[in-house]
C-alpha cells in the first residue's frame, strides 16, 4: 500500500481512533493529488488494481470532478485515453489480467459513479467528438447481464444528470440536452429500443431483476422517443404479457405498467392520443386490480388506470368531434370503476392528482342533463372516494382523542388535506345534489345503527361531510331547508353515537349543528333538541374538556342566533349550567379546582348566560333574581381573596390571582349580554348591580397593582362598563385611571391610553374634567418612559423593550388625534398641561416630517390643522396660545410642508403617501385662510427660495393658494415638488 492509498482510507475513516491531525494532513495529500496533470490517467490506472472501495471511489470521484470541472484544460491525448478506458471498463468481461479489478463486480455506488463519470463524457463530447459512444456500447450488451446493468445505470445517468425535467435546468444544460436527444434519435435510438425488446425476451424467466431496470430505464425515455418504436404490435403485447401473466415477481410486471403509462402519457394531438389509447385494450388489466390492495403491483396498475382516465378526460375536452368526445368518453366510463376502486383503496402515486382529476370529471358532467346512468353510478363512486380519503387512520385514535403531539400533527395534516376534497364535494353536490345528500343522509343512518365505536373514523367522517355541505347552502336554503334538512336535522339533534365520546366525533357533531343553526330559527320544534345537544354529555357535559370547552363556545353561537326563541328555556337552560357555573363561584383558591382550566374557560357559558337573562323580554323581577344570583357569589369570592391578600406562600398567591382572574372574565362575559338602554334607562336597578361590582372589581388595582394579567383584566372590565353604565360609570373613573397610571409600564400605559381614546369617542367634551385632571400625569409619565433623542432602530432594535415603546408611542398619536378631533384640545393649556405644551409640539413636528409608518404622519399633520383651526385667528391681538402662531408659520409650515415633501423618500407611488400630501396641502390652506400674508411671506418668500423655486413658479402657487379649488392646488404643489426635485437633481435633503 503506497501513501496514496493510505491517504485515501485515512481520509474516509470515520471511526473517531485517527488522530485528526494526522486526518488533515491525509486530506490535503489527496487535494495535492487531485491537481497534478495527470490525476486522470492516475486514477484510471489506479482503480484497475485496487482493491480498496474507498480508493475506488476516490478515483472514480476524482475523475468525475476534474472532467466536469476542468475538462478544457485536459489534453487531447489524455482525454482519448479516458474514453477508451472508461468504454473498455463498461463493458469488460474479465480480459486476460486476471488481477484487474472491474467496475461491473463492484457495489451499486460504485457502479452508479462510474455511470456518472461516463455521461460526464456524453455531456462534452456527444456527438462531436465521441460519436459512436452508444453504438459501440450495443455490441458489448451480448456479454450478458453485468453489462447490461451497466448500460442501464448510463441510460439512467444521462436521464438524471441531463435529459429529465424533474430537476431545474440551466439554459446551457437545456441546448445540450436537445443536442444530445437530437443526435440519439438520429443515430441509435431504434437499436437501443430493439436491444430492450431483445433481453426482456431473452431474460424475462431467468433474470427477471435485470428485466425490471431494463423497463425502467426504458420508461424514462418513452416521452421523447419516436412513440411508434415502442406502441407497435411487437412491445405492446409484449408489456401486456408481462402484466398478466402470474407467477412474474411484482417488480417486474409493475415497471412493465410504468412503460404502458409513459406510452399513455406520451405528448400528442388528442385524434392520435385517442387512437392510441383505444388500440391498448386497457380493459385486460381491470380484473388483477381487485387483488391485494397493499401489493406493489395493485398499487402501480393504480397508477396506470388513473393515468390513462385522466388522458381520456384530457381527449374529451380538447376534442370538437362530438362523435371522437363520445368515444373518449367511452373509454372513461370503461375504466373508472377501477379507477375508483383504487383511490379508495390503495395509495396511489402522490405526483396523480386524486382531487384534480375527479375536478376535471366532475366540470365534464355540468355540461350534461340529466346524468345517464353510468354517470349516476360515477358520482356515487366518486363521493365513496372522497368519505374514504377524509377517514382518519384508526393507528391514530388515541392519539386524536387526547389529543398528543403526533395527534395534533395528524389532525392539521388531515384539515390541509381535506379543504380539496371538500372543494369537490361541493361541486358534486352542484352537479348531482339529489345523489350527494342521499349519499351523506345514508351514512348518516348507518351510523347511528352501529353498536359499537368500531367505525369511529368512519362516522367522524360522514358528520364532516354534512358541515362542509352546508357551507354550499344559501343563508336562504338554510332557513327554508328542503326534505334533505327537514329529514336530517332533527334525526341528528336527537342522536347519541354509540362513539360520541370520541373527541372528534363529538366536536364535528356540534360544529354541524351550529352551521345548520340558521335551520333551526325557523323551526321552533327543534329547539329543545338543540339545547339538550348541547346541554348533556354530547355538548358542555361532554367527558373531553376540549370538547366541553369548544360546546360552550359554540353554545354562545347559538344563544346569540337564537336567544329570542330561547326565554320560555332559561330556567332549564340555568339549571342545565348550575354545576358549570358553581365552578366559578365555588372555587377553591388554593388551586384544586383550577387545575384543567384554560385562560379562557367558562367565559363562554357566562356570555350566553348574559345574552339570555340580559333581554328586555324577561321579567325585571326574574332578571334581578338571575343576575344577583350570579354576580353576588361571585363578588364574594373576590372580596374573599383580597382579604387575605398578603400570603407568605407564593403557590397560594398564584392560585388566588389565577382564580380572581377567572372571576373577573366570567363576570365581564355576563355583562356582554346587557345594554346600555336597558341598565340606565329602562331598569336602572340592574345598572346598579354592575356599579356594585365595578366597585369591588376595582379594589383589586389597589390590592395587586403590579400583576399584569389582573391589570388586563380589571381594564377590559371597565371598558365593558363604559359601554353598559354609559355616564353612570364617571363617578368610578378617577380611581380607576389612578390606579392605572400608578407605576404603569410602556405596555401598560398603552392600555391605558386605548381606555381613554374609548371614553372620548363616547362621551366627547364629556369628559373634559376627568381629562383635564390626568392629562398632565399621563404627560409626564409618557415623556419620562420614551428617550429624548428618541426609539433605536436598526441592527438590534428589535427587541420586546423597543417594540412595546413603540407600540406606547403609536398610541400616544393617537391619543392626541383623538383629543384634538373630539374638541378637547383645550385640555392641552390648562395651567397643569402648559409645561408639556413645547415637547408634544417638537414631538408632533419631528414625527409628521420624519416617521417611516405614513399613517402616522398623516396624524400628526391632521392634528396641526385641529389645533390651528382650534387656537388661531386672523387677529395678532388675539393669540390664544402665545408663539403658537409663529411656531406653525415659520417651523411647521417650511419643516413639514416643504422639506419633508422635497425629500426623496416622499414617494407619490404610494397610495398612503398621496394621503399624507392631501392633508399637508389641506394644511397650507388653513394656515392661509388663518395667517393670511404671513403665511405666504414666511412660506413663499423664504422657504421656496432655498429650495430654488422659480419666481413664475412661486407665483402661481401664491393664485393657486388664494383660489377656492383644493384640488387643484394639490396637482399644482405636487407639479411644483417634481419639477423642484429635477432641479436639484435628487440632491436635496431635508434638515
Amino acid at each position: 500500500m503506497d501513501d496514496l492509498e493510505k491517504a485515501i482510507l485515512i481520509s474516509f475513516d470515520e471511526s473517531g481512533t485517527i488522530d485528526p491531525g494526522l486526518k488533515s494532513q491525509a486530506v490535503a495529500y489527496c487535494q495535492q493529488m487531485k491537481e497534478t496533470p495527470s490525476v486522470c490517467r492516475l486514477c484510471i490506472e489506479r482503480f484497475s488494481y485496487t482493491k480498496f472501495v474507498q480508493v475506488q471511489f476516490w478515483c472514480l470521484q476524482t475523475l468525475h470532478e476534474v472532467l466536469r470541472l476542468r475538462y478544457s484544460s485536459v489534453n487531447p491525448e489524455e482525454k482519448s485515453f479516458i474514453r477508451n478506458s472508461v468504454l473498455s471498463m463498461a463493458c469488460s468481461d474479465g480480459g486476460d489480467d486476471k488481477n484487474s479489478v472491474r467496475v461491473l463486480d463492484g457495489p451499486a455506488f460504485i457502479k452508479n459513479k462510474f455511470a456518472q463519470v461516463f455521461v460526464t463524457l456524453i455531456y462534452f463530447e456527444y456527438p462531436m467528438i465521441w460519436s459512436s459512444v452508444f453504438v459501440d456500447f450495443l455490441p458489448h450488451l451480448s456479454k450478458g447481464s453485468k453489462v447490461i446493468d451497466m448500460f442501464c445505470r448510463v441510460l439512467n445517468a444521462l436521464d438524471d444528470e441531463l435529459i429529465s425535467l424533474d430537476y431545474p435546468r440551466s439554459a446551457e444544460e437545456v441546448a445540450i440536452a436537445a443536442r444530445v436527444k437530437d443526435a440519439m434519435r438520429q443515430q441509435c435510438v431504434a437499436q437501443i429500443v430493439r436491444a430492450w425488446y431483445d433481453i426482456i425476451s431473452l431474460y424475462r424467466n431467468s433474470d427477471p431483476e435485470l428485466c425490471t431496470g431494463i423497463l425502467d430505464s426504458m420508461r424514462r425515455y418513452i416521452s421523447w422517443i419516436d412513440i411508434g418504436l415502442i406502441a407497435n404490435d411487437a412491445f405492446v403485447p409484449l408489456l401486456f404479457d408481462l402484466i398478466l401473466v402470474e407467477g412474474l415477481p411484482d417488480q417486474l410486471r409493475g415497471a412493465a405498467a410504468g412503460c404502458v403509462l409513459a406510452i399513455v402519457s406520451k405528448r400528442m394531438d388528442p385524434g392520435s392520443k385517442l387512437s392510441l389509447l383505444r388500440s391498448l385494450q386497457i380493459s385486460r388489466v381491470f380484473g388483477l386490480v381487485a387483488g391485494d390492495v397493499d401489493s406493489e403491483l395493485v398499487s402501480k396498475l393504480g397508477v396506470l388506470l388513473s393515468g390513462f382516465a385522466a388522458e381520456a378526460l384530457d381527449c374529451s375536452k380538447r376534442l370538437e368531434s362530438e362523435e371522437m368526445k363520445g368515444v373518449s368518453m367511452e373509454l372513461l366510463d370503461e375504466v373508472l370503476p377501477s379507477v375508483f376502486y383504487v383511490m379508495q383503496n390503495c395509495e396511489l402515486d402522490t405526483t396523480f392528482n386524486i382531487v384534480q382529476f375527479l375536478s376535471g370529471y366532475v366540470s365534464t358532467l355540468r355540461t350534461l342533463s340529466p346524468l345517464k346512468e353510468k354517470q349516476v353510478v360515477h358520482v356515487r363512486q366518486i363521493l365513496e372516494v372522497i368519505h374514504a380519503k377524509i377517514c382518519y387512520d384508526p393507528v391514530y385514535r388515541d392519539n386524536l382523542s387526547i389529543p398528543d403531539k403526533i395527534g395534533i400533527e395528524e389532525e392539521d395534516r388531515m384539515m390541509e388535506y381535506r379543504k380539496d376534497l371538500f372543494v369537490l364535494l361541493r361541486s358534486v353536490g352542484r352537479v348531482a345534489p339529489d345523489i350527494t345528500q342521499m349519499f351523506i343522509r345514508n351514512l348518516l343512518a348507518s351510523a347511528l345503527v352501529t353498536s359499537s365505536d368500531r367505525n369511529v373514523e368512519e362516522v367522524e367522517a360522514a358528520l364532516s361531510l354534512f358541515f362542509a355541505l352546508g357551507e354550499s347552502l344559501t343563508e336562504e336554503a338554510m332557513r327554508t331547508g328542503n326534505g334533505f334538512l327537514r329529514e336530517l336535522l332533527p334525526m341528528l339533534l336527537s342522536a347519541t353515537f354509540p362513539c360520541h365520546s370520541n373527541r372528534l366525533v363529538a366536536l364535528i357533531y356540534l360544529e354541524t349543528i351550529t352551521r345548520y343553526v340558521k335551520f333551526i330559527q325557523d323551526n321552533d320544534q327543534c329547539i329543545p333538541l338543540v339545547l339538550a345537544a348541547f346541554l348533556d354529555e354530547r355538548g358542555i357535559h361532554h367527558q373531553n374538556f376540549n370538547v366541553s370547552q369548544r360546546a360552550s363556545y359554540l353554545f354562545m353561537r347559538v344563544v346569540k342566533l337564537l336567544k329570542a326563541k330561547l326565554v320560555p328555556f332559561i330556567e332549564t337552560i340555568l339549571q342545565s349550567l348550575q354545576d358549570r357555573v358553581a365552578q366559578f363561584t365555588h372555587l377553591d383558591w388554593k388551586g384544586k379546582d383550577l387545575k384543567g382550566l384554560g385562560s379562557e374557560d367558562g367565559s363562554h357559558i357566562f356570555e350566553a348566560i348574559g345574552l339570555l337573562i340580559g333581554m328586555e323580554d324577561v321579567p325585571l323581577e326574574k332578571q334581578s333574581e338571575y343576575l344577583s344570583s350570579l354576580l353576588i357569589p361571585l363578588c364574594k369570592q373576590v372580596q374573599e381573596l383580597l382579604l387575605d391578600a398578603k400570603v407568605q406562600n407564593p403557590e397560594e398567591s398564584s392560585a388566588k390571582i389565577a382564580n380572581i382572574q377567572q372571576v373577573v372574565m366570567a363576570i365581564n362575559a355576563l355583562s356582554k349580554g346587557f345594554s346600555e338602554r336597558l341598565v340606565t334607562a329602562s331598569r336602572p336597578a340592574i345598572g346598579s348591580m354592575f356599579k356594585q361590582t365595578l366597585d369591588v372589581l376595582l379594589q383589586i388595582l389597589v390590592v395587586f397593582p403590579k400583576i399584569d394579567p389582573l391589570r388586563s383584566k380589571v381594564t377590559s372590565f371597565i371598558h365593558r362598563m363604559v359601554e353598559t353604565l354609559g355616564a353612570a360609570v364617571f363617578p368610578y373613573l378617577p380611581r380607576a385611571l389612578e390606579q392605572l397610571l400608578a407605576d404603569s409600564e410602556p405596555k401598560e400605559m398603552v392600555g391605558l391610553l386605548v381606555l381613554i381614546n374609548q371614553l372620548i369617542c363616547k362621551f366627547n367634551i364629556l369628559v373634559r374634567d376627568i381629562l383635564e385632571e390626568i392629562f398632565p400625569a399621563i404627560a409626564s409619565r409618557v415623556f419620562s418612559v420614551l428617550p429624548r433623542d428618541g426609539i433605536p432602530s436598526g441592527l438590534g432594535s428589535n427587541t420586546e423593550e423597543i417594540r412595546e415603546l413603540q407600540e406606547l408611542q403609536k398610541t400616544l398619536y393617537t391619543f392626541l388625534h383623538v383629543m384634538t378631533t373630539h374638541d378637547l384640545s383645550s385640555v392641552l393649556l390648562s395651567s397643569q398641561s402648559r409645561g408639556y405644551l413645547d415637547p408634544i409640539m417638537q414631538l408632533l413636528l419631528y414625527t409628521s416630517c420624519n416617521h417611516k409608518d405614513i399613517t402616522v404622519r398623516k396624524s400628526c399633520v391632521q392634528i396641526f390643522i385641529k389645533l390651528i383651526k382650534d387656537w388661531c385667528t386672523r387677529s395678532h391681538d388675539e393669540e390664544k396660545v402665545p408663539g403658537f402662531r409663529n411656531f406653525i408659520i415659520e417651523t411647521f409650515a417650511t419643516n413639514c410642508c416643504l422639506y419633508s415633501v422635497l425629500d426623496k423618500s416622499f414617494e407619490f407611488r404610494d397610495a398612503n403617501t398621496l394621503v399624507l400630501f392631501g392633508e399637508i396641502v389641506v394644511a397650507q390652506k388653513v394656515m392661509y385662510e388663518k395667517f393670511g400674508n404671513d403665511f405666504i411671506v414666511n412660506f413663499v418668500l423664504k422657504g421656496f427660495p432655498t429650495a430654488h423655486c422659480p419666481q413664475n413658479l412661486a407665483e402661481e402657487y401664491c393664485q393657486k393658494l388664494q383660489g377656492s379649488d383644493i384640488k387643484i392646488l394639490k396637482q399644482f404643489y405636487q407639479s411644483l415638488i417634481e419639477d423642484l426635485r429635477r432641479l436639484q437633481n435628487g440632491t436635496f435633503v431635508f434638515r
